[in-house]
């Protein structure tokens, strides 16, 4: 790793640790530069705003669950029921997961008061991508109806989020969800996508 690649991934750290702890408003670039050492200016060579740098560190905290969540999508001439149904339960896992809880509640605190939400909302939408291309494909072999793959994307999202995210959100459950109740709940959510996707 590069000295450059290493002190950014020192302000990476720093101020991940500092926005989870403190919040946004409460966490300024003076505390990350005094923590990490340098000047405001070497944290503004690598990040254009305070909010690029916040919206940054909650996308790499969530990259490694992801690259794992995608890898499902990859399998290839696969019963595609059972290819989503490994890929939901490695969403949930990701969604349900204690870092990110605390991920999504930052965003949605700050998405009201500046432009934080339309830049995590930017760099995640390429990685629903993934999830359109394999429906898709399924979509052109004809396993899935004709519809908008985006759509339909979103769709699967939406289903598998509505039984265990909401609760973690807003503190109704406090702990995160054993692998069974994971593997249902991606059941449930796949079958009623299929249900509603299956072809005409």
């Amino acid at each position: 790793m590069s000295r450059r690649s290493a002190k950014r991934q020192a302000i990476l750290d720093t101020a991940y640790r500092l926005f989870r702890t403190q919040g946004f408003d409460k966490t300024s670039v003076s505390q990350i530069t005094t923590e990490v050492g340098g000047s405001k200016a070497t944290i503004y060579s690598h990040f254009p705003s305070k909010e690029d740098l916040f919206v940054e560190c909650m996308v790499g905290a969530a990259e490694e669950y992801i690259t794992g969540a995608i890898a499902q999508l990859d399998a290839s001439g696969s019963d595609p029921g059972s290819v989503l149904r490994d890929f939901g339960a490695s969403f949930l896992r990701l969604i349900c997961s204690a870092d990110m809880v605390a991920v999504r509640r930052l965003m949605i605190a700050e998405a009201d008061r500046s432009d934080i939400g339309k830049l995590f909302f930017s760099r995640i939408i390429s990685l629903r991508a993934h999830v359109a291309a394999f429906l898709s494909k399924s979509m052109a072999l004809g396993v899935l109806r004709p519809a908008d793959p985006q759509l339909a994307a979103e769709h699967l999202r939406s289903l598998l989020e509505a039984d265990l995210a909401e609760p973690l959100l807003l503190r109704v459950r406090d702990s995160a969800p054993d692998e069974k109740e994971i593997a249902l709940a991606a059941d449930r959510a796949v079958f009623t996508f299929l249900k509603a996707y299956a072809p005409e």
